[in-house]
């Protein structure tokens, strides 16, 4: 598939992040949308979950493709940086579940079943991956000379 090595080490990690993993797989199990990068990844998930060997290869030919179709940015051969892809696919599948939640309550529906007053312009409600991914990051830099921390 060309140099996706950047895309293997995060998959792998978030796959083996359980919170994010049941989350990706839960999603699966959901009644089938049109295909986006989340839905190719629970199905990626998925392929991983229920392989019946211990170990092995599982190619991620379906989940990369759309990758490329969605971002112009990995839609070529050459490597590319895991953190910057990191927080695209992060922030992708967070647009994705905002947008599925927006839709459902345009609709006048939550998926527990309650109905919602569509005139509320809130700002969207923060998914699990802001649950599970979202912090705090502080920096802090000590001057050599002085030790003067900022």
């Amino acid at each position: 598939f060309g140099n996706t090595c950047y895309c293997n080490s995060v998959l792998q990690a978030l796959y083996f992040c359980r919170p994010f993993r049941d989350k990706v797989l839960a999603y699966k199990s959901q009644p089938r949308k049109k295909e986006n990068l989340l839905t190719c990844l629970a199905d990626l998930f998925h392929s991983i979950a229920t392989q019946k060997k211990k170990v092995g290869v599982i190619p991620p030919k379906k989940f990369i493709t759309r990758l490329r179709k969605e971002n112009e940015l990995f839609d070529n051969y050459m490597q590319q940086d895991a953190h910057e892809f990191l927080n695209y696919l992060l922030n992708t599948i967070a647009d994705i579940l905002q947008e599925e939640r927006k839709q459902e309550k345009q609709n006048g529906r939550l998926p527990n079943g309650t109905t919602v007053d569509s005139e509320n312009n809130s700002p969207p409600d923060p998914t699990w991956v802001h649950e599970i991914f979202q912090g705090t990051l502080t920096n802090e830099t000590r001057c050599l000379t002085c030790e003067t921390v900022s």
